[in-house]
């Protein structure tokens, strides 16, 4: 397929829509492919964050969620709260190429007056439900903006991407019970699982697993997936029940850190970082080449 996908029809899921694995790839190359070239207007980035999403962007975005790009604040549209907010790099990319805003506003990322800053401002940029970065409050959002749509009679899935670090804030298990408490079907968290935060391996800075379950433990209805694999995220995404009084859904993606950049796999150091002109250049043209196997695995 190479024609880029249309937003879903005004009052429809996109679920079912008719686009390819190989697109989706394509759209996961655009965002590591764009996250490099926007770090490099900033003069560092987020690299190895967003990489672990590429995926999980593109499949939410082009082939799922219900959404309107001529009417952003459409108000039967899906939500989406990123609550790792350090990851809009690769997300504002995604936004610009589905028709939010004009992709040319992006070549003064993080410039003074620009509107796209390392983290997402909901008030300057369409598209954004929800200013985060601060870690940990993203989970809570979820739960407002379901209960939201319960009391205003709207049918729209709340979508909720959480970093695996910040699962060791306290709040997030708050909400997490909340949210079970209150029978929010139409909750869906999505746990980037890459095993890293900027202070090292989860599980030796705060063990996080099992996860599966702690959420069923706090009423969810939980499902395990490769986070890079096409097929399994959108069969979990596609099974998901409509958005109801029901379990809310918990999405355990298990991720590389760094995907797609083989010195940037597994690697702690590039959470944040710059790359030269040489390494600019290699990295590019590897990212062009398409995804090779991973070199680097987490252990639960």
């Amino acid at each position: 397929m190479t024609d880029r996908p249309t937003a879903p029809e005004t009052g429809k899921r996109a679920r079912g829509r008719n686009v390819s694995h190989d697109y989706l790839a394509d759209r996961a190359r655009f965002v590591r492919k764009e996250t490099v070239r926007l770090s490099r207007i900033a003069g560092a980035g987020h690299y190895s964050s967003t990489f672990s999403a590429a995926e999980l962007f593109a499949a939410l975005y082009y082939a799922h969620m219900r959404i309107n790009p001529a009417e952003p604040k459409w108000p039967d549209r899906d939500r989406f709260v990123l609550s790792k907010g350090h990851a809009a790099i690769g997300l504002y990319p995604v936004l610009a190429d589905l028709g939010y805003f004009d992709s040319a506003l992006l070549d003064n990322y993080t410039r003074l007056g620009s509107p796209f800053g390392d983290h997402p401002d909901m008030k300057k940029v369409p598209g954004i439900d929800f200013s985060s970065g601060s870690l940990g409050h993203g989970l809570s959002v979820g739960v407002g903006m379901a209960l939201a749509g319960r009391v205003q009679g709207r049918g729209y899935r709340v979508h909720v991407m959480l970093g695996d670090g910040e699962l060791a804030e306290g709040q997030i298990w708050e909400a997490a019970m909340s949210a079970a408490h209150f029978r929010l079907g139409a909750l869906v968290a999505i746990v980037d699982r890459n095993g890293l935060c900027i202070d090292g391996h989860t599980e030796e800075v705060m063990s996080v697993e099992p996860l599966e379950d702690r959420f069923a433990g706090f009423g969810w209805e939980v499902h395990r997936i490769d986070g890079h694999d096409f097929g399994q995220i959108l069969s979990v995404l596609d099974g998901l029940p409509e958005a109801g009084e029901g379990r809310p859904q918990a999405i355990v993606a298990d991720t590389v850190k760094g995907r797609g950049v083989a010195m940037m796999e597994g690697a702690l150091n590039w959470h944040v970082g710059n790359l030269s002109d040489e390494d600019y250049d290699a990295v590019m043209a590897e990212l062009d080449a398409g995804l090779k196997p991973a070199r680097w695995e987490h252990s639960r």
